[in-house]
């Protein structure tokens, strides 16, 4: 078994721009309306958003891919999102810091959507 998980998010451009500004190492802190971090499970549940909603809210939407240690992620229990091929973990935003501190590698944009 491996020490890390690998876990995707679909994200607009001003999410992206703020991901580049941290050397791809770190999601930005959420905003007070944002109570949850919310990385999924599947690239395809990731492409379906970020082309689906990102695309439409901002005019594109990109997917990233990223590494996660496996043993910060076993305090989290993974929750379906409208079925079992919407899967995610629900972080709370004032535990973005250490999720953040667990990204083993940089995060990588996989997908882009316009």
């Amino acid at each position: 078994m491996s020490d890390t998980i690998t876990l995707w998010r679909p994200v607009g451009p001003e999410e992206l721009a703020l991901i580049r500004d941290s050397g791809m190492r770190a999601f930005p802190p959420r905003l007070p309306e944002q109570p949850i971090f919310y990385p999924v499970t599947t690239e395809d549940y990731a492409v379906k958003i970020a082309r689906d909603w990102n695309v439409k809210a901002s005019g594109s939407g990109f997917v990233t891919r990223f590494e996660v240690l496996r043993s910060f992620l076993e305090r989290y229990d993974v929750q379906e999102a409208g079925g079992a091929a919407h899967r995610e973990y629900w972080i709370p935003a004032e535990h973005l810091p250490a999720f953040n501190e667990a990204i083993a590698g940089e995060i990588e944009v996989v997908r882009e959507f316009r």
